[in-house]
């Protein structure tokens, strides 16, 4: 391999090429890098890697590295590692990096204070605009990003942010307040991740301030920080809704068992609700055994029913994701899906009942001298199982926000298992009202 080529690669794509080699091969190639370029490879690599190379490497390659690491990548990677290498890893800092390594970690875990970074520009609102663009350039290298500068008071609070662009179309000898209108939106450090991410969303911003209790300004978070707690997020609710536990680490970093326990308790509650189906249908056995035909649409019927559950259950739970619905929106909701749910079963219904028909017409299946019955039975059951696959779908979301647990746990899986068992119930019930003195 040429180590020389490989410095020229985008961090991630080295990161990759490195993940690929053998534990020898990735540490020594790892040390061929740059110092600062150790720093950016390094928080591309998944946490066993990262702590491996740590524990290859000597202490002042890895002092090196975590020193020219931002400090919310930094805290992000210490996250992940053994107390005891956190403390070795920590004590290798110098004393400034040590005291901000430090007060990140103090924070509550899921809080966004964990992932800012103390690295911004600020200023005085006394001070002219040639000594704020003397402070940028100071410290602009070190600054995570240029898009703001921040105005503090006497106290450190934050009173102000002024854009960078609207500074360098001042005059030179005007000062910070005269371009300042108090107005601006920030964050707090004990604000959880998931309240930070409705900020970003709401006020549409790249990079947001964090604020203490008392207002002072204590760092910064940038929206690729966001992004990446976004990723987490969403892969947690996709997780949620496809009917499994979420994973903690990325599925290939899951081990096997880890894995198996995650999917196998929800496999579980599955399985034992649709052993409520086989209860319903021993109900009904006499119904089966006069008219076996019925047995036929089984399949068809109760999974109707479950897909138009899913769909109504996908649609409110990202709907509610992204704010779009809340609770006091349920009405809305029913009122809709219901009048979604009949046309959607006419539909279906209408489709099923011509199924039948143009099959025995056409010599395909005999249905016997009571087709139409059957047909009128079938199209009936869409109507009913699909509206009420579609109502419940979409109310099972609010029920559990109600209840102060996470929609995505509605999972596809549950919807479509309490439909096959509640459908099977609405299909005999219709089938018994409709071919009573006739098949049955």
């Amino acid at each position: 391999m040429n180590f020389e080529d490989l410095r020229h690669k985008h961090p991630n794509d080295i990161a990759e090429v490195i993940t690929e080699l053998s534990a020898k091969e990735r540490v020594l190639a790892f040390l061929l890098l740059p110092g600062t370029l150790k720093a950016e490879v390094f928080t591309y690599f998944n946490h066993n890697i990262q702590e491996d190379i740590l524990k290859e490497i000597g202490s002042r390659d890895t002092a090196d590295m975590l020193e020219n690491m931002a400090p919310d990548d930094r805290t992000e990677i210490f996250e992940n590692f053994p107390d005891l290498l956190i403390k070795e890893s920590i004590n290798l800092l110098s004393d400034e990096e040590k005291s901000i390594a430090l007060n990140l970690l103090g924070y509550p875990e899921k809080s966004i204070a964990r992932i800012m970074t103390p690295y911004y520009i600020q200023a005085k609102k006394g001070w002219t605009i040639r000594q704020a663009m003397n402070n940028i350039k100071r410290y602009g290298k070190k600054a995570e990003t240029l898009n703001h500068l921040y105005v503090i008071d006497k106290e450190n609070k934050l009173i102000d942010d002024i854009r960078i662009g609207k500074l360098l179309m001042a005059d030179e000898e005007q000062t910070i307040e005269s371009l300042m209108d108090y107005q601006f939106v920030c964050l707090t450090t004990t604000m959880t991740r998931e309240e930070a991410i409705e900020h970003f969303d709401k006020y549409d911003r790249a990079v947001m301030p964090v604020v203490s209790e008392n207002g002072v300004l204590v760092g910064i978070v940038t929206f690729d920080d966001i992004f990446d707690e976004i990723e987490r997020r969403d892969t947690e609710d996709i997780q949620k809704f496809g009917g499994l536990e979420a994973l903690e680490l990325s599925y290939t970093e899951t081990p096997l068992m880890t894995l198996v326990r995650k999917r196998a308790s929800v496999l579980l509650i599955l399985f034992l609700g649709e052993m409520l189906t086989a209860s319903a249908m021993g109900f009904f056995e006499g119904e089966i055994e006069q008219a076996v035909v019925l047995a036929l649409f089984i399949p068809l019927i109760i999974s109707s029913g479950g897909n138009s559950g899913s769909q109504a259950a996908t649609l409110i739970v990202r709907a509610m994701a992204i704010k779009e619905l809340g609770i006091k929106d349920w009405w809305y909701v029913m009122r809709k899906e219901v009048l979604s749910g009949l046309l959607l079963g006419l539909i279906l219904g209408t489709v099923g009942y011509l199924r039948i028909i143009l099959w025995q017409q056409a010599g395909f299946y005999d249905y016997g001298e009571y087709a139409n019955l059957i047909g009128i039975t079938i199209g009936l059951s869409l109507v009913g199982i699909v509206l009420w696959g579609t109502i419940s779908g979409s109310m099972i979301p609010f029920l559990l926000r109600l209840l102060r647990l996470d929609p995505a746990t509605s999972s596809a899986p549950f919807v479509a298992t309490l439909v096959d068992v509640t459908g099977l119930v609405i299909y005999f019930s219709i089938a018994a009202a409709i071919l009573t003195g006739t098949l049955l």
